[in-house]
């Protein structure tokens, strides 16, 4: 194992000594720390880092292993790690590598041996803080502020199309187009496990040609960055949703809401972990959620005469989904896929896939 030394700099002037895990690659990037136990590959896969330098909290990463089933992307977007202990011997049938071989294929830089839980404080206390990876110790982040293209980054340059192969009694078959602002593949497994016929297309692409491929429904993914970079797509957005029944999921969700004339605000340091509790506001359970994400639809700004607030984060009350009064449009900050996380909210899915199975039928009656 490298033994070599490396820095974590902020430009919050602190500098944190640990050691590289591979090769002494430097990397800048946003700093974001997440609480989950587990799900570390989920994270290191999941295109809404892109451009972060990503802190897991928890002390030991990599025990039971890599796999080849829970990847959510081809490869990792995340601008670096940061972990405290690597495991280096995992233990799980599943399992086909390490940590360090995951970090060594996809060329992550990653520190281990640093105090995470001292810059978790940081970042809570300073809110939006930028780093580098380096071996120079005075060699300080030059980039501090969010790509405004990394949605073009991470987003897929043309048409996927991936058909169910599951089996429906009784039920017609759904077509779903997920609009890909740096989506899951959990969320299409989602889909296409309840029967859905999916296709994935690229984050720009016009109702117009959404409407050629005649779906019953489209899903706005997650993805990265400040949604506001993104309000150039607000009119196609709101004609999307006008014509189809529309799910919004976490960016997709402040996405719809831009359209509508709400307004995004960043948090003070993100909602990154597996088990924020939320508010169901209809019903009033709460649910434990998975989250991903730094900025957040301002609640004051939703306009309450077309929309309804149906969920809410217990912990700092910001808002946690949507639902149109008149359309058939329901956005979601959490992931319903939860993956990893529990599913409390797959019921979100279902209740998707029902409306546009059911508007369907009608269609056709």
């Amino acid at each position: 194992m490298n033994e070599e030394l490396g820095f974590l700099v902020l430009n919050t002037g602190d500098v944190l000594k640990g050691k590289w895990l591979n090769k002494t690659t430097a990397t800048e990037g946003e700093m974001v720390f997440n609480t989950a136990m587990t799900g570390y590959q989920e994270v290191m896969t999941d295109p809404s880092y892109a451009g972060q330098i990503v802190t897991m909290t928890y002390p030991l990463i990599g025990n039971y292993g890599f796999n080849e089933l829970d990847s959510e992307s081809i490869k990792p977007s995340l601008s670096g790690l940061i972990v405290s202990n690597p495991c280096h011997t995992p233990e799980h049938y599943q399992s086909t590598h390490s940590l360090l071989d995951m970090v060594k294929e996809h060329k992550i830089p990653t520190l281990y041996d640093i105090d995470t839980r001292a810059l978790t404080r940081i970042i809570r206390e300073h809110g939006e803080v930028y780093g580098k990876l380096t071996s120079d110790e005075t060699d300080i982040p030059q980039h501090c502020s969010v790509d405004p293209e990394i949605v073009k980054k991470v987003s897929v340059t043309k048409i996927s199309h991936f058909p169910s192969t599951k089996s429906l009694s009784g039920k017609q078959r759904a077509h779903v187009v997920v609009m890909d602002f740096g989506y899951k593949h959990s969320i299409t497994h989602s889909l296409l496990d309840l029967g859905c016929d999916v296709s994935v297309v690229p984050f720009d692409t016009t109702v117009e040609q959404i409407s050629e491929l005649d779906p019953n429904g489209v899903v706005l993914s997650n993805g990265p960055g400040d949604p506001k970079a993104l309000s150039h797509l607000a009119t196609n957005i709101r004609e999307i949703s006008d014509k189809y029944p529309t799910l919004g999921i976490c960016l997709g969700h402040q996405l719809v809401a831009l359209a509508y004339g709400a307004k995004t605000k960043r948090l003070p340091y993100g909602h990154r972990g597996s088990n924020h509790p939320v508010r169901d506001l209809r019903t009033g359970k709460v649910l434990i959620t998975s989250q991903n994400h730094g900025y957040v639809v301002d609640f004051d700004s939703v306009d309450n005469s077309s929309w309804d607030v149906s969920h809410i984060n217990v912990n700092d009350r910001s808002v946690e989904g949507l639902v149109h009064k008149t359309k058939q449009v329901t956005t979601v900050q959490f992931h319903p896929e939860a993956h990893p996380g529990p599913i409390d909210t797959h019921d979100i899915f279902v209740n998707f896939f029902n409306e546009i199975v059911a508007k369907g039928e009608k269609q056709h009656a």
